[in-house]
C-alpha cells in the first residue's frame, strides 16, 4: 500500500463471474477516485484476474463474507460491491471508513432486483459520487492482455461446468456439439475447474476427442483466460467463463438459465449469441436442469455456432454426423 496516499476499499469478495461483472464499477471509481490508492478486497484465486483490471492498484486477497485483514489507518472510502445485505456492509462498518457507500443505507440508493448486474454496480458509483451516466458505462468489460501465452491458440472452448446442476446443460447435449465441431475442422478444448475435470473428460469421450483436449484443471484463471482471449469461438452456459469471452470480445454461444440474459447476459454490442427459452427467473441454486436450460436443443447451439464462427471468417458449418 502506497504511504501518504488516500486509500479507497472496494469489498467484491466472490466468483469470477460476480469479479468480472463489477469492472465497469471498478473502471468508474478510478475515474471518481483518480488520486486514491484503489485497493480491491477479493478471494486470493482471483489474483491473475485482479491484475488484468486496469483501474485495481492493490489486491488484498480475502474469502467471502470474512472479517477484512486491513491494515494501517481506516480506508478513506469503503464500497460494498459485494451485495445489499447487512453481512457485507458491517464488514466494511467494522473498519470505520470515512465514508461507506453501499445500497440500502440511509443516503444510498434503493436495490433493484430486476436491474442487471453490471448496472446495478454502476448506478452505485455514478448515485455515490455524482457523475454523469457516460463515465460509467455497464458494458465497459475489458481486461488488459494476459501476459502468458495461451496453451492453444485458435481453439473452440467448450465449458461444459457450472457451480449448481440447475445450470448445467446436460454433457451429452456438449459432446453432440464438440463432436460437430471437430468434424469440422476445428480445434475442440473442454475446460474446467480442477474439481470439474470429471465432467470434462465424460464430454470428451462422449465427442471422441483426444485426451489432450481436456484442460480442465490445466490452468489457472490467468491461463483460462489467456486461452479465451486467444480463442476462436466459446460455448458455455451462464458461467465465468462467458464473462471472460466478454472481456476479450470473443465471440461466443451462451446457454442461458435459469437466470435470464437480462440480468447477467453479455453487452449488446459484442460478438456473442444467447440463447434462451425462459419466461422469467428460476432458481440458481436448483439441483435439477432448469427448465429453461433444457429447452436449448443440440442443432439450435450448432446453428448459432456455425454463424459466429462464419462471421470470425471460418466457412465451415458443423454438422450432427459423427466424425469418422
Amino acid at each position: 500500500m502506497s504511504p501518504g496516499r488516500p486509500r479507497a476499499l472496494v469489498l467484491r469478495a466472490i466468483g469470477l463471474g460476480d469479479h468480472l461483472a463489477g469492472v465497469p464499477a471498478l473502471k468508474a471509481l478510478r475515474r471518481a477516485l483518480p488520486d486514491h490508492e484503489l485497493v480491491l478486497a477479493a478471494p486470493a484465486p482471483l489474483a491473475p484476474l485482479v491484475a488484468l483490471v486496469p483501474a485495481v492498484d492493490t489486491h488484498l486477497p480475502v474469502a467471502e463474507l470474512a472479517p477484512v485483514p486491513w491494515t494501517g489507518p481506516p480506508p478513506d472510502v469503503a464500497v460494498d460491491l459485494h451485495g445489499n445485505g447487512p453481512a457485507s456492509r458491517r464488514l466494511l462498518e467494522d473498519l470505520g471508513p470515512g465514508r461507506l457507500v453501499a445500497y440500502e443505507t440511509a443516503d444510498g440508493p434503493r436495490w433493484d432486483p430486476e436491474e442487471h448486474e453490471r448496472a446495478r454496480w454502476c448506478r452505485l458509483v455514478t448515485t455515490a459520487f455524482a457523475l454523469p451516466p457516460v463515465e460509467a458505462d455497464p458494458d465497459d468489460v475489458s481486461l488488459d492482455a494476459p501476459p502468458a501465452a495461451p496453451q492453444v491458440a485458435g481453439a473452440v472452448v467448450v465449458h461444459p461446468g457450472a457451480a449448481y446442476p440447475g445450470r448445467r446443460w446436460p454433457p451429452v447435449r456438449f459432446a453432440q456439439v464438440a463432436r460437430a465441431l471437430a468434424a469440422a475442422g476445428h480445434r475442440v478444448v473442454v475446460t474446467g475447474s480442477a474439481a470439474e475435470a470429471p465432467l470434462a473428460e465424460e464430454v470428451r469421450r462422449a465427442a471422441g476427442l483426444p485426451a489432450a483436449a481436456v484442460l480442465a484443471g490445466r490452468t489457472d484463471l490467468g491461463g483460462l483466460a489467456a486461452l479465451v482471449a486467444a480463442a476462436r469461438l466459446v460455448v458455455c452456459g451462464d458461467t465465468g467463463t462467458a464473462h471472460l469471452a466478454s472481456a476479450y470480445a470473443t465471440p461466443s454461444v451462451l446457454l442461458f438459465g435459469p437466470t435470464p440474459p437480462h440480468r447477467w447476459g453479455p453487452p449488446a454490442r459484442g460478438p456473442h449469441t444467447v440463447l434462451w427459452h425462459g419466461t422469467g427467473p428460476g432458481d440458481p441454486h436448483a439441483t435439477e436442469l432448469d427448465p429453461a436450460l433444457a429447452a436449448i436443443g443440440v442443432e439450435e447451439v450448432l446453428e448459432a455456432c456455425r454463424v459466429r464462427l462464419s462471421r470470425a471468417g471460418s466457412a465451415r458449418r458443423p454438422s450432427t454426423a459423427p466424425s469418422g
